[in-house]
């Protein structure tokens, strides 16, 4: 009877007393110093270490960490014609880099051979292709920050490495000033195509107007600017690939008719001679800024991953180095047979204005098919427009960001019309006004040279932090500091040219 006694009285000591508040309680259940303990289920804990339960254990991890992998998106974007839309792949992103990664500055290289000579011309072109590359896995891999941001610009990255006041100043002009720079060129390139095209298909017999070299430009903007009414960048994935064929197929159409028709008589491939030392070292800074200039696209390149949906398991720098992979394999593809086979056929004879493209009208307007030369010219002109369309896009999207920043809603249709139309008719105007605007390939690369071969190593110094004098911080160093004086000298040795050789500079006279 006494041991009954004993174990009631301590079974009302350990249990909770009716009188006690649900506050008091819980406190007791979850306190630390609590000696309460409640016994684990043997059924739930022999259940979890069964094979069956294995997967349901996979799947409650996944899901935990799923939690810590969120991409953050700026409401923002959801307004902006870069990040409109999140559908595109890896397709879609091999499209925009063919299309942007070849064109006229192709036509180009071989000029910079004529300076640099075989050896040291290749050896340029194979050192920029390269360091290119890896800058461009740079900003793939800085396109996803850790905390989730998404840097779908060059410019925020730039901002969000360097800092608000900095990055506008070390990036937004050389980013502007190439975009709207080259569709500047793009309006010359395709306008002068257009006139060559229709020369060579009505010939000199005929009886249609034949329209002015301005009024050609002015066609040519019209077309691009109604092209440029489709709403965001994932919109002209269409528009690019015809882009990416049509450059492909120029390229390659134009280094193939130049080696088979063979070297022209009295070809040379020794520099000029009679020059300075001053003029001759310019020279060569000249012919690296127009190597540069051949590798311009890096300012679109986080723009075009932006438009291509990211998550834990399938982050956006998967899919767009696939499409990279691809692009830049077809783009060398084009670029290396062009110059190298360019400068064989045509040596220091080529045009300085047009380069081999201008050189093919010229030297084999006679002795090639009249239908192949009117195909060239106008796969360049389709080329140029669809060009257009993608250089043209960064500009279309500070505009709109600055109306939404300001107004807090989406651009309206009709003012983004007007946004486009204003921007294109803006082009026009310096296009007539500076027509000698292609002559400065050398000038442009030079500007735009720390975008691609600079920022992104001292922006992957500054984001992800590597160990110091490690092999990675070495690398980054030395190639960003490089970079930067290359820079410098080529932007020098541009003018140097422009100055002591001359460029035969005309305004408002196309």
């Amino acid at each position: 009877m006494e041991e009954v006694v004993e174990m009631e009285i301590v079974k009302k000591q350990s249990s909770p007393t009716i009188s006690t508040s649900p506050l008091q309680l819980n406190h007791q259940i979850h306190s630390p110093n609590n000696s309460m303990s409640f016994p684990k289920s043997p059924f739930g804990s022999r259940f979890m270490n069964t094979p069956l339960a294995s997967p349901m254990k996979k799947a409650i991890e996944n899901i935990f960490e799923e939690v810590g992998h969120f991409t953050k998106f700026d409401p923002q974007d959801d307004w902006l014609p870069i990040t409109a839309c999140r559908k595109g792949n890896a397709y879609y992103a091999a499209f925009h880099l063919l299309c942007s990664g070849i064109g006229f500055q192709a036509l180009v290289l071989p000029l910079a051979f004529t300076i640099l000579g075989w050896s040291l011309g290749i050896i340029c072109l194979c050192v920029a292709f390269i360091w290119q590359l890896y800058t461009l896995w740079l900003l793939i891999q800085l396109h996803e920050s850790d905390s989730g941001v998404r840097h779908s610009r060059y410019l925020k990255l730039a901002m969000a490495a360097f800092g608000e006041k900095l990055g506008k100043i070390l990036a937004l002009f050389p980013i502007q000033y190439l975009s709207a720079g080259t569709c500047v060129t793009l309006i010359m390139i395709g306008g002068g195509t257009m006139k060559i095209f229709f020369h060579i298909m009505c010939g000199d017999s005929c009886s249609l107007y034949k329209l002015k070299t301005i009024e050609w430009y002015l066609v040519f903007t019209v077309a691009a600017i109604l092209l440029a009414q489709l709403p965001n960048l994932n919109s002209i994935a269409g528009v690019s690939l015809i882009g990416a064929i049509t450059a492909v197929s120029y390229c390659t159409m134009i280094w193939i008719v130049s080696v088979y028709q063979g070297r022209l008589p009295n070809v040379s491939y020794e520099p000029p001679r009679g020059q300075s030392q001053a003029t001759r070292i310019f020279s060569v800074l000249n012919a690296l800024g127009i190597i540069a200039f051949a590798f311009r696209g890096h300012n679109l390149v986080l723009e075009i991953q932006g438009t291509i949906s990211s998550d834990s398991k399938n982050p956006s720098r998967l899919a767009m180095w696939k499409g990279v992979m691809f692009a830049y394999l077809v783009i060398a593809f084009c670029l290396f047979p062009l110059a190298i086979g360019g400068y064989w056929a045509y040596g220091n004879l080529i045009p300085s204005n047009g380069g081999m493209l201008s050189a093919l009208q010229k030297y084999h307007e006679h002795d090639t098919s009249k239908f192949i030369i009117a195909l060239t010219s106008l796969l360049v002109v389709i080329n140029s427009l669809s060009s257009f369309q993608i250089y043209a896009m960064p500009v279309f999207d500070n505009l709109e960001f600055r109306y939404t920043s300001k107004w807090n809603k989406p651009c309206p249709r009709w003012l983004r019309i007007a946004f486009r139309g204003l921007f294109g008719c803006l082009a026009f105007f310096i296009s007539v006004a500076l027509p000698f605007l292609p002559s400065l390939a050398g000038l442009i690369g030079g500007i735009a040279l720390p975008i691609t071969l600079a920022y992104p190593c001292f922006m992957w110094i500054v984001i992800k932090k590597p160990k110091k004098c490690s092999t990675t911080w070495y690398l980054n160093w030395t190639l960003g500091a490089v970079g930067m004086i290359l820079s410098v000298l080529v932007v020098t040795g541009a003018i140097w040219s422009m100055v002591a050789i001359g460029i035969p500079i005309h305004f408002f006279n196309p």
